[in-house]
């Protein structure tokens, strides 16, 4: 299992803070932002390899489930 940000919408948060320095704002002033989407990955081969069961909810809420 894997929970973290999803990297596609980073970089488009980046191509954000490019366009705003490219028209005039200083790096200093722009916000940090923190990620605000987060992805949710599931191996079943390796869950079934170490023996462990992912209840049907935890699998509806996945964003990708390797089988």
């Amino acid at each position: 299992m894997a929970y973290g940000p999803d990297t596609i919408d980073q970089y488009r948060q980046a191509a954000g803070y490019v366009d705003r320095i490219l028209k005039g704002e200083k790096p200093a002033d722009l916000p940090v932002l923190q990620p605000t989407k987060f992805e949710l990955a599931i191996n079943l081969k390796t869950a079934k390899a170490l023996g462990l069961t992912v209840p049907p909810s935890l699998l509806a809420t996945a964003d990708e489930v390797i089988e």
